[in-house]
């Protein structure tokens, strides 16, 4: 990890992708400054402001993979503006209670400072989410 180009924003944004992909949470929670800021948008069944590593992951990744089958976060585009990566992206998952499958398109904001994430902000149709858990 020694390259300079391996700790962009959107290196460092990508990793925490294919962490999250793996189910490395060790992975995911490296890519996180000690006080980040992880937003789940209101609506959305995890809806708040997380913070520290630790913190996101047992309040999103791990009730996450709880509560579906499969859940993934593909990461289609990236937009880089300086420390701003948005990425397009998509959610596919299905939900253990309902049996109901989930695909929506997702933004999410990331702001990345010396290496890590320091804000996460997720924007979604939470209503098509809400609608695969009922």
């Amino acid at each position: 990890m020694g390259l300079n180009h391996e700790s962009s924003p959107a290196d460092v944004v990508r990793r925490q992708y294919v962490a999250s992909a793996a189910g490395d949470l060790a992975a995911l929670r490296a890519t996180m400054a000690p006080d980040v800021e992880w937003t789940e948008m209101a609506g959305f069944p995890l809806a708040g402001t997380y913070r520290t590593p630790e913190g996101v992951t047992t309040n999103v990744m791990e009730k996450l993979g709880a509560e579906w089958d499969g859940w993934a976060a593909h990461d289609d585009t990236y937009v880089v503006d300086g420390e701003n990566v948005v990425v397009l992206a998509r959610y596919t998952a299905s939900h253990r209670a309902t049996g109901k499958d989930l695909a929506v398109r997702v933004a999410h904001h990331f702001i990345v400072r010396g290496g890590l994430i320091v804000r996460f902000e997720q924007f979604v149709d939470t209503a098509l989410v809400r609608d695969a858990a009922s």
